[in-house]
């Protein structure tokens, strides 16, 4: 199961889907021991609401006592960011699965939404680890503020009056009357 996952329209057009955070709460069964269960919420970051409760099952199952076959889903719901315009700084911390064993990790992106941050975490996973979707668990997903961040490649970023070079830019003419078909010398696109 990838992240990013290809939905075909009318045999036309593909559209990419990213991963959407969901909270689903859900608890065993009642029964006559437990009349009312607990409940147990978690946040779920998956393509569509069918594998968020799969993964919700996966993760239930590790923690408690609970299956899908003597327990239900209470409710699904998709959470949004209030501030999906502003770019913050993500910390996240996870657990993978590797070719020689299980691993914790903390990594930090530079994005404007969680989801957003996860996504590239996934995709920083697969390329650098070859970590698949299924082999990587989010643990927990935070803001941190420009102070307390950590990696060398998020703190070049977030200085305060940093610029990007132009490095080759070409001078345009105007119009195209302005334009000279022979030139007697190179152009200089470097400042």
């Amino acid at each position: 199961m990838g992240c990013i996952q290809t939905v075909v329209v009318e045999n036309k057009l593909s559209v990419s889907v990213g991963l959407h955070e969901y909270q689903v709460i859900g608890r065993r069964l009642p029964s006559e021991q437990e009349p009312t269960p607990k409940l147990f919420r978690m946040r779920i970051f998956a393509p569509n609401e069918i594998v968020a409760k799969s993964r919700y099952w996966y993760f239930l199952s590790k923690l408690h006592k609970a299956k899908r076959a003597n327990g239900e889903i209470v409710s699904v719901n998709e959470i949004f960011e209030s501030d999906a315009l502003k770019v913050k700084n993500f910390g996240i911390w996870l657990r993978y699965d590797s070719r020689s064993g299980t691993h914790n990790m903390y990594k930090e992106y530079r994005e404007t939404t969680r989801s957003a941050a996860v996504e590239a975490c996934y995709q920083d996973m697969a390329a650098r680890h070859r970590a698949r979707f299924s082999s990587v668990q989010i643990i927990r997903v935070a803001t941190v503020k420009a102070s307390d961040v950590r990696r060398p490649y998020i703190q070049q970023l977030i200085q305060p009056n940093l610029k990007f070079p132009l490095p080759h830019r070409v001078q345009r003419p105007a119009t195209k009357a302005a334009r000279s078909l022979i030139i007697a010398q190179r152009p200089s696109t470097f400042y």
